[in-house]
């Protein structure tokens, strides 16, 4: 039964329905006009640390990393407060454990220090993305017919059928092959997210409040009612 009160409300629409994303599966991300993106986390370098011999090198490489691209890229920097948490509850554990009354006051004492030098001086962390997409549409090799076809059957590529999303993953990840070895050219390593990661960085990146108070379960521990 409902009031009154409750049935003259309108429900509200899922924030889902206002985003692009269609789904995450194997490492990729699909979007609802049925296009795929990859992201690589990648380290960063100190710049200015470098001699004058290893700049110009890592400059050379860079010119060299955009002139062979034959598609769009994008590159996301991410910003954060850091996230502490874990380390704390290691020293926590470690406080409760410890014998030495010295060394738990001790371990006390250093566990306050971290927790208000991090909350006093806002420490940030940065984070580097790469984000790779493949639209077939742009793919040379498909007919002009089958092109034009897609553009407006887009909307019934949401859910591709395995065979589409294969070939297609493939492609995308020839591409991500091409990424990673010119970005090691530069001396800059990285790491393509898997399907928890990128849950993960789309949970943190629309949900950054919610993030810190409740964080995700692992996706093999997610029980799925059907």
């Amino acid at each position: 039964m409902r009031s009154k009160k409750l049935a003259g409300r309108k429900v509200k629409s899922s924030t889902q329905k206002y985003l692009d994303i269609a789904e995450i599966r194997e490492d990729c991300v699909v979007l609802k006009d049925g296009t795929l993106r990859a992201v690589i986390l990648v380290s960063s370098i100190n710049f200015s640390l470098k001699s004058e011999d290893e700049q110009n090198a890592i400059i050379a490489a860079y010119i060299s990393f955009l002139n062979f691209l034959e598609f769009p890229l994008q590159i996301v920097i991410q910003s954060r407060r850091l996230d502490i948490d874990s380390y704390l509850d290691r020293l926590k554990k470690i406080e409760k454990e410890q014998t030495n009354e010295l060394l738990r006051m001790q371990t006390a004492e250093y566990r306050q220090y971290v927790t208000e030098l991090v909350d006093i001086g806002d420490i940030m962390t940065k984070r580097f993305y790469v984000v790779i997409p493949y639209n077939p549409l742009s793919n040379k090799q498909t007919s002009w017919f089958n092109r034009f076809r897609d553009v407006f059957t887009a909307a019934s590529n949401v859910k591709l059928s395995q065979k589409t999303f294969a070939k297609r993953r493939h492609d995308l990840l020839q591409r991500v092959d091409h990424i990673v070895t010119g970005l090691a050219s530069m001396t800059l390593k990285s790491v393509v997210l898997d399907t928890q990661s990128l849950i993960e960085l789309y949970y943190n990146t629309y949900n950054f409040d919610l993030y810190n108070k409740q964080k995700l379960v692992e996706i093999n521990k997610l029980q799925v009612e059907e």
